[in-house]
């Protein structure tokens, strides 16, 4: 054999002991990579929390306990001694699909040449997941609006009246409303349930009463029964004082009414009823007025509240139909109430 062919001899056996080393190491290569495939990389991690070298499921696991569970427990909202919770659930949901994805990213995305020499010279990809978060608002706005009906109440407006089918004086306090602000209790909880915060103060407005018991103002309630009558001032008594009331067939009439004048010094003209048939037409001003010194009328007809030099009466039912007083009384009383105050008078 000459030289020239052992020596091609031996480059044959050469090159194809080349061949198979190189066959075989890519073959290791791919069965190397291949076993990592489901295996998260080396420097992967979670909000922080180190996953790398975990399997999907692994990962997982660790995503539903670390994250998920914290962030589902409920998150409270508080107004006053009243607490309500919410699910997160109803509206929360933790993407761990999108967020292993990511983490098998650098899996992906390189080649397997790549993934292996990264591994042989431990240079591993340094990546944080973070977490994706899917929120679905409606939930969150039906849970905001059953709290709600629960949280707000009407203000009340402070009142006097006469019941017409009962004949009783009704008093009503004021009252305070509530009504909660839903927009930005909405928002509010938006911003904890991303956030995993578990607890949130309930914004909620006051609503002042149009009509508070300072504000209700005079009020005069005229009791037949007892010849009295009372003067409120909002839902206070201000004053009491004593009556004389209408005489039977000229009874006072019950009602609703109010102050529609104020005289001073009032003059007295004749009505034309049977009985006044014997008195002038006009009786001018003076101590001798049938309506002393001062006079309120009332807008039920012909009606008023009016002093009188008849002191004997009060107390008594002597008139024709108006509400006579002492004549200190009348004018104590005509300086504290307005036209326009409500008259109340019942049985």
């Amino acid at each position: 054999m000459s030289l020239k062919t052992r020596a091609l001899r031996i480059f044959g056996v050469l090159a194809a002991c080349g061949l198979l080393a190189l066959s075989a190491g890519f073959t290791w290569t791919a069965v190397d990579d291949y076993s990592v495939r489901d295996i998260v990389p080396d420097g992967i991690t979670v909000e922080g929390m180190p996953i790398g070298g975990m399997t999907r499921a692994e990962a997982r696991d660790l995503i539903e306990r670390s994250i998920t569970a914290p962030l589902m427990e409920p998150i409270s909202a508080t107004f006053g001694k009243k607490r309500f919770d919410l699910d997160p659930s109803v509206s929360l949901y933790v993407d761990a699909d999108s967020m292993l994805e990511e983490a098998f990213g650098p899996v992906a995305s390189t080649t397997v040449a790549e993934r292996t020499a990264r591994r042989l010279l431990d240079r591993p990809i340094v990546a944080d997941v973070k977490t994706v978060l899917v929120l679905d608002g409606a939930p969150v706005e039906e849970w905001v609006a059953e709290v709600a009906a629960q949280v707000d109440r009407p203000s009340i407006d402070a009142t006097i009246t006469r019941d017409p089918i009962e004949d009783e004086i009704l008093m009503r306090k004021s009252r305070v409303g509530y009504e909660t602000d839903r927009e930005e209790t909405v928002r509010l909880l938006t911003a904890a349930l991303l956030a995993g915060q578990k607890s949130i103060e309930l914004p909620v407005n006051r609503v002042q009463p149009g009509v508070s018991d300072d504000s209700l103002g005079k009020t005069i309630v005229v009791d037949l029964s007892e010849r009295h009558l009372t003067l409120y001032d909002g839902l206070e008594i201000e004053k009491e004082y004593g009556v004389a009331v209408g005489s039977p067939g000229h009874s006072t009439p019950r009602g609703n009414w109010m102050v529609i004048n104020k005289r001073y010094m009032p003059s007295w003209s004749n009505p034309g009823s049977a009985w006044a048939a014997s008195m002038p037409r006009y009786i001018p001003p003076g101590v001798s007025n049938p309506l002393g010194t001062r006079a309120l009328d009332l807008d039920a007809p012909a009606i008023r509240i009016h002093g009188t030099t008849a002191d004997y009466s009060i107390g008594t039912a002597a008139s024709h139909g108006c509400m006579r007083m002492h004549r200190w009384d009348i004018e104590d009383l005509y300086e504290r109430v307005d036209v326009g105050t409500p008259v109340f008078i019942k049985a």
